[in-house]
């Protein structure tokens, strides 16, 4: 077994698209965007007699407070069998890699299902430890999207299907593109939606390089919904092997009682049928599904469509400097405890007394990034 850092984009993208573990986060492409990764990620792969057996994308990121370098592997690493040689394998080339660079610890997120023991042994056994505050949201909805048209239809709740048929006989349309001038005018939609919401987003180029990257090998398309020709919502959508992902939704603050919303949805998962896809992935909901939880909203929303939530592990971290991932892990207590606290503030005023802020609520870690 040998590992060793990939250079081929296709044996890698045909190694984790084949793979249960396999994560949109950790193609090829992934590495690429926006231009703020570049050189400062790695495709390590474990090989056998020419054949990938383990994959790991991995990113160098800087951490807060402490300001020291770290590794991490969002939804990584891929590979179905974690009693495999070729994941110790990899994860004893990537502790070697994270001391070469500085790195006092790697961040792994797997793709793998909440409770999974043979993970989790294996993990263990490996050297890492659980870090209860997680990067990437481990809670989504998902779908299967198996069934056919009018049985996925029917399951979804009734309003939601009301809508979806209600948004096209309100005149909205839906059509599927990768024109630049489409991209510019999904931004200007974006920044509205986030100026609303309050949620952050990236450079425009980020997903002007992601409909770029993907969309050249058919993976991802921008759907923009429009009525009378003008665009009011609009929506990213991507896949990886058999799994359609929800990327990046955005809606103009005009037409909303048109339910266009509902019908990009409906349209992006008819587009991920069309190319053979088995599930459809909302990504993140409320990891506790709660009232008052962060991304409770999103939760009720999408459970509309019909499916069910998939809490993945916990993070793990492989260690390299003690001492600094100590002071890490401390300055990211206080920051969860302080967020936690003002989201458990901002949701009694929303929902009353059922969503007090309790000190045990202060505490719980938030789901996103750092």
């Amino acid at each position: 077994m040998q590992v060793e850092v990939i250079a081929d984009r296709e044996q890698w993208n045909r190694f984790v698209e084949s793979q249960a573990t396999g994560n949109i986060t950790q193609t090829w492409e992934w590495a690429e965007l926006g231009g703020r990764l570049g050189s400062r990620a790695l495709r390590l792969g474990a090989v056998e007699d020419g054949e990938l057996r383990a994959a790991l994308l991995v990113i160098v990121e800087k951490a807060p407070v402490v300001g020291q370098p770290y590794l991490y592997a969002p939804r990584g690493p891929v590979c179905d069998d974690p009693t495999s040689p070729a994941l110790t394998a990899l994860l004893d080339h990537a502790r070697t890699v994270a001391k070469a660079q500085g790195a006092f610890m790697l961040k792994l997120e797997p793709n793998v299902a909440d409770g999974d023991q043979v993970w989790l042994d294996a993990l263990q056994r490996l050297g890492l430890r659980r870090n209860p505050f997680a990067t990437h949201p481990r809670r989504s909805w998902v779908l299967d999207i198996t069934p056919d048209e009018p049985a996925l239809l029917a399951n979804m709740k009734e309003k939601w299907r009301y809508n979806v048929r209600l948004a096209g006989r309100k005149g909205v349309t839906v059509r599927e593109t990768l024109a630049s001038d489409d991209i510019a005018t999904f931004y200007t939609l974006y920044r509205e939606t986030a100026d609303r919401d309050g949620i952050f987003i990236h450079e425009r180029r980020h997903y002007e390089d992601f409909l770029r990257l993907y969309g050249e090998r058919d993976a991802a398309t921008l759907l923009m919904a429009e009525h009378e020709g003008q665009p009011i919502a609009a929506l990213i959508v991507a896949r990886c092997g058999p799994v359609a992902t929800y990327m990046f939704g955005a809606s103009s603050n005009r037409e909303r009682n048109r339910m266009p919303n509902h019908l990009l949805q409906w349209t992006a998962i008819r587009w991920g049928r069309a190319r053979g896809c088995h599930l459809y992935d909302f990504r993140a909901i409320a990891e506790t599904l709660e009232p008052g939880e962060d991304m409770y909203s999103l939760y009720t929303y999408k459970q509309g469509f019909g499916g069910y939530s998939l809490l993945t592990l916990e993070t793990h971290d492989l260690v390299t400097q003690p001492a600094i991932y100590w002071a890490y892990m401390r300055a990211l207590r206080m920051k969860r405890r302080v967020v936690r606290w003002r989201q458990a503030r901002a949701a009694h005023q929303r929902f009353g007394e059922q969503a007090k802020p309790t000190a045990s609520a202060a505490t719980t870690p938030a789901n996103g990034a750092e």
